[in-house]
């Protein structure tokens, strides 16, 4: 049976629930097809978030790993393509460290590619009426910074692991405390990342564009 791990952030800022780690922990031991879900938890903290995302790995020795966090404002599920190696932190983590403008890996590569097949899994989540879209900017902050650690850490090991991030909007009573701002249902999240892992290894989509235009 093969595992794939989800990771999930605790909450921060001024919320007192992360709807990532809410989504997640509905699906920990639970088989989809071939797959058998393991959940964690991370902390969002730049210097912790890492050793506990490695421990897990280790631990349970995943054939993929999917990281999913918050992205208040966004309004669909928003499939990350590249992670870049830069911290530049808006507001402290939770362990009130703010670094700005330093590496993710000191020493490494500029960016990293998803290796999940993101046009693919667009597809497969339009097609159950839940919006999706790919992004090009996973932000400066820990979602990033782990996105960028799940790669480097992958991109260095003996066998292939497909990994990526993930963000998903707030839950509906997080949106109700910020005027005109979307939301989506746990049970569509939830049902999101069913599908994600049902197509975690499915082939790319390679005829059909995720590009972006910003003026000519």
């Amino acid at each position: 049976m093969n595992t794939i791990l989800l990771t999930g952030f605790d909450p921060f800022g001024q919320e007192t629930i992360n709807p990532s780690w809410e989504a997640v922990r509905q699906l920990d031991g639970e088989q989809v097809e071939d797959y058998i879900i393991r959940a964690v938890q991370l902390p969002t903290s730049f210097r912790r978030s890492a050793a506990t995302l490695r421990a897990a790995m280790q631990q349970h020795k995943p054939d993929a790993v999917i990281c999913v966090g918050q992205a208040g404002g966004r309004p669909d599920i928003t499939l990350e393509r590249v992670a870049v190696n830069v911290i530049d932190a808006r507001i402290p983590d939770n362990d009130k460290e703010q670094p700005i403008d330093v590496p993710v890996v000191p020493n490494g590569p500029a960016a990293y590619w998803t290796t999940l097949p993101v046009k693919t899994i667009r597809s497969a989540l339009h097609e159950q009426g839940i919006p999706s879209s790919i992004s090009y900017t996973a932000g400066t902050f820990v979602c990033n910074a782990i996105f960028y650690e799940l790669m480097h850490e992958t991109a260095a090991w003996d066998r292939s692991c497909a990994a990526g991030f993930v963000h998903i909007p707030f839950l509906p009573e997080q949106a109700a405390s910020y005027p005109n701002s979307p939301s989506m249902s746990l049970s569509s999240v939830v049902t999101a990342l069913r599908t994600l892992v049902k197509h975690v290894h499915a082939l790319e989509d390679h005829t059909q564009s995720a590009g972006t235009l910003h003026g000519a």
